[in-house]
């Protein structure tokens, strides 16, 4: 008997999963999450899930350690209702930036997370713009890495034309040439020097010229925002026109959604929908990334190629 492809989430984004369902053209598994009234979280699948093909949706974003540990619970209760197989798609992957000793006697999280993962019962990873995607590789677990700069160089094309792509840094370079070539337009890094742990300064513009241009600074996340309203100051400075930038997770932890407000130098932003929304903001569109996870999904369970959605 073939298996039934199930979708099931816990409590960190029951929206985007709603949406996934809804692509997929299929229900929710009814089932319990909640707490005990001393905070542990409680789960119970009331459908029957025995040898089926179970998706579970949650991003593990803020509160990281809650969502995460919601996660190893609902993975748990499947894996001894016998499930027959259980992907966990984690659209956006919390502790990946911990992914290396970068000073003395510090963890590993993100291996530690992967790890965790493992353990509870997990069959097989999905998750979407990894801050590194070397991440992969801290699992023995198939690990399917998805990429929003699809879905978000649509909805931006609608609405500027050819805008000159910006790398905030080095390290973002291979996203903003992906960006640029499907907007078919130029691109530009900004080079910045570490002043301390917490300062930096931007140094020069390299690549093709802002001058008089809608700039489009692309990164992975946006947290505080700190880094993103530096960069676009630096580019206003630099002549751009405009400034908008285009980040898969927008985590707007603190006072993020404020600050971008009340920024003279930052235009628009577009996020995806990966975590939920933290508040309304006129200067931020959030693009839906369900239709690609649906996708994904619908291949994994079919045995069909995931890399045909890059």
């Amino acid at each position: 008997m073939a298996r039934e492809l199930l979708l099931m989430s816990g409590n960190a984004h029951p929206e985007l999963a709603e949406s996934v369902a809804n692509e997929l053209g299929i229900g929710m598994v009814d089932a319990t999450v909640d707490q005990f009234p001393d905070g542990e979280t409680r789960v119970r699948i009331a459908d029957n899930v025995r040898e089926q093909d179970v998706f579970v949706l949650q991003p593990t974003g803020p509160p990281s350690n809650h969502n995460i540990m919601e996660s190893l619970i609902i993975i748990d209760a499947l894996e001894r209702a016998s499930a027959g197989r259980i992907t966990a798609v984690t659209p956006y992957y919390g502790y990946a930036r911990q992914d290396r000793k970068d000073a003395s006697r510090v963890p590993i999280s993100a291996k530690l997370v992967a790890n965790m993962f493992a353990a509870a019962g997990t069959n097989r990873l999905l998750a979407v713009d990894l801050h590194s995607a070397q991440l992969q590789g801290f699992s023995d677990l198939p690990f399917d890495h998805l990429y929003a700069v699809n879905t978000l160089a649509a909805a931006i094309k609608d609405d500027v034309d050819k805008p000159v792509v910006v790398a905030p840094d080095v390290g973002a370079g291979k996203m903003a040439r992906g960006y640029a070539r499907r907007l078919g337009t130029d691109w530009a890094i900004v080079d910045k020097d570490r002043v301390d742990g917490k300062t930096t300064h931007v140094a020069a513009i390299i690549g093709h010229s802002i001058v008089g241009r809608d700039a489009l600074i692309v990164d992975d996340m946006v947290t505080t925002a700190g880094s993103l309203l530096k960069a676009a100051e630096a580019l206003k400075e630099q002549g751009a026109e405009t400034v908008m930038a285009a980040a898969t997770h927008g985590v707007l932890c603190g006072d993020a959604l404020g600050r971008i407000a009340a920024s003279p130098y930052l235009d628009h932003l577009y996020v995806t929908d990966t975590l939920p929304a933290h508040g309304a903001n006129d200067k931020i569109s959030r693009v839906t990334i369900a239709p690609l996870l649906a996708q994904a999904i619908s291949n994994i369970h079919r045995g069909e190629s995931v890399s045909e959605l890059f």
